[in-house]
């Protein structure tokens, strides 16, 4: 078993899962990571079972349409009841789950006419959906102009945040790609008999 307590973060982030928008997961041993923008993660762990899981969702709720199905844990009334439930079904208590949640970066210029100001709805999102279940959220770094590299530490509960700058990532190119996925959800035309999911 290693002890990532005694790991530098940049250890623990070279051994962990990745998920991406839409997904979650839920670990016992080993961490968590994810990269944000506007996006929110939350990571809920139970202290007492060693176990954490973390998601990562792009917007509040999804409208009722054409992709429904195919977006649905893109959205975080869907991902967050994903990722409570899979807790629960691993042995978690709801009554001892601690939360931790990152993101709703302004990548996404909010001035633009049609912008759906994703971050702070999502950053808002979690706080009410969390609040709503009895979650209480014991740490939290939300809103600014920054991306984030978010890690979550299953056996500890411990959660660590970085503010990523253009030399690590191209924050002008995550943009782009949150831009382009909000207007999608604007203006996509159904398209019946296609599947397809659009990620960034």
């Amino acid at each position: 078993m290693i002890d990532y307590a005694t790991l530098p973060t940049r250890d623990i982030e070279r051994l962990s899962r990745n998920i991406r928008p839409g997904e979650w997961a839920v670990e016992a041993e080993r961490p968590i990571s994810t990269l944000l923008g506007s996006c929110v993660a939350v990571c809920l762990y139970d202290l007492a079972l060693g176990l954490a899981g973390m998601n990562h969702f792009m917007l509040p709720q999804m409208k009722q349409g054409a992709h429904a199905d195919e977006d649905v844990l893109l959205a975080g009334d869907a991902c967050m009841e994903a990722l409570l439930n899979a807790m629960l079904q691993r042995g978690a208590a709801k009554h001892r789950m601690r939360a931790k949640a990152f993101g709703g970066g302004a990548v996404i210029d909010t001035a633009v006419p049609g912008s759906l100001n994703v971050g702070k709805r999502n950053a808002d999102f979690a706080h009410q959906w969390l609040e709503r279940e009895g979650i209480p959220i014991i740490a939290s770094d939300f809103l600014g102009p920054w991306s984030r590299k978010v890690l979550c530490v299953p056996r500890t509960g411990d959660a660590y945040c970085k503010r990523v700058t253009s030399n690590l990532i191209s924050r002008e190119s995550l943009r782009r790609e949150e831009q382009a996925y909000a207007d999608s959800l604007l203006n996509r035309p159904a398209q019946p008999g296609i599947k397809k999911i659009e990620l960034f």
